[in-house]
């Protein structure tokens, strides 16, 4: 028959999603009850999400049912509303929606050149192809390329309300930098003024009732990014990572800084994760193997897909026509961007 101290040695494996301590640490487990082969915990946990208690349960039913003479493993979760911020913490500036739209999900990263521009456009469309209106707002000021990724140069226009107008392609509500750019200018702006403008994009966008607004952050945890997750009320943050480890170790920056002001995590995305030979039809890890799946794992949150390498994503982009657009059997990527849009839709239904 198992003893308390085995339970909470088991117990002691479960690691509060996003976080690398566990449960017992964290003073979670309240009561535990052994009766014959029956197990019962009580768990307290203070939170507005509710994946953090479905993973919880999911983890913790897994190793309790593994110890010998364990035949019934039951949680009772008491779920309490999380204490307010206090005076000084990440969390204690006011955030609030943007106009005109229901949901805000944030994609990004620890560090560029790993594909989130192109991820988060091809984001955009695929939940558009499940039929949500959607809008994608690039805020990275210095690096702008969703004009170019949507193939259009027109230059957007104030309504009677002083508001900008958003360039409409392929049914996906866009504003970026690059609209307002020739092809060979740079944006040469401090901190605050950069800032200033990525909160126009945001708010004084006359965005058209939208379902979901896709925000393409810059890469790094900088003054745009910290602004941005502290002062808009954002339903979900992606992250996207290529499989080595030099990439997952930037990666794990960009979720640390979504989890300070308490931002879920919907899931990790894995670009480039591998390409396809047509000549063969061999399966080569040129970035490694499994790099997101495992980060995925230890930061219990889900691995949303894997996107291989295709030449066509590449010339997608540069044609202004993202892959998402494209039949899913016709592109293997275009499939993934649409599981990944699926599963998004049911975690942060509009």
């Amino acid at each position: 028959m198992p003893t308390d101290s085995d339970i909470r040695q088991a117990l002691a494996q479960v690691r509060y999603p996003g976080f690398s301590r566990d449960i017992i640490s964290f003073g979670l487990v309240k009561d535990i009850t052994i009766e014959g082969g029956k197990v019962t915990v009580e768990i307290s946990v203070a939170t507005r999400d509710p994946n953090i208690p479905r993973l919880i349960h999911e983890q913790a039913v897994d190793v309790l049912q593994k110890l010998p003479g364990v035949t019934e493993a039951k949680l009772n979760f008491d779920i309490k509303e999380p204490p307010n911020p206090v005076a000084g913490s990440a969390d204690r500036l006011p955030k609030s929606s943007i106009p005109g739209v229901k949901k805000v999900i944030a994609v990004g990263s620890g560090k560029g050149g790993v594909g989130k521009s192109t991820v988060a456009s091809n984001l955009a469309v695929a939940l558009a192809k499940t039929g949500a209106r959607v809008g994608l707002c690039d805020c990275d000021l210095y690096g702008p390329s969703i004009a170019h990724m949507f193939g259009t140069t027109e230059r957007p226009f104030q309504n009677e309300e002083q508001q900008i107008v958003p360039i409409e392609k392929y049914g996906i509500q866009l504003m970026s930098m690059g609209f307002l750019l020739e092809d060979d200018a740079a944006v040469i702006v401090r901190g605050p003024i950069a800032t200033k403008y990525t909160q126009q994009f945001l708010r004084q966008c006359a965005w058209d009732n939208l379902d979901y607004l896709i925000i393409d952050l810059p890469p790094g945890t900088g003054d745009i990014q910290l602004t941005i997750v502290q002062t808009v009320a954002l339903d979900g943050a992606v992250i996207v990572t290529t499989p080595q480890e030099v990439a997952l170790i930037d990666a794990r920056k960009a979720v640390s800084m979504f989890q300070k002001v308490n931002v879920p995590i919907l899931g990790i995305i894995e670009n480039m994760s591998y390409f396809l030979c047509p000549s063969d039809g061999q399966i080569y890890h040129i970035f490694g193997k499994g790099g997101g799946e495992h980060e995925a794992k230890r930061l219990s949150v889900p691995l949303l897909g894997q996107i291989p390498i295709e030449m066509t994503v590449r010339e997608a982009g540069d044609e202004g026509h993202p892959i998402a657009l494209e039949d899913v059997t016709d592109s293997a990527a275009s499939a993934a961007f649409l599981g990944i849009a699926t599963q998004i839709r049911s975690v942060v239904p509009a």
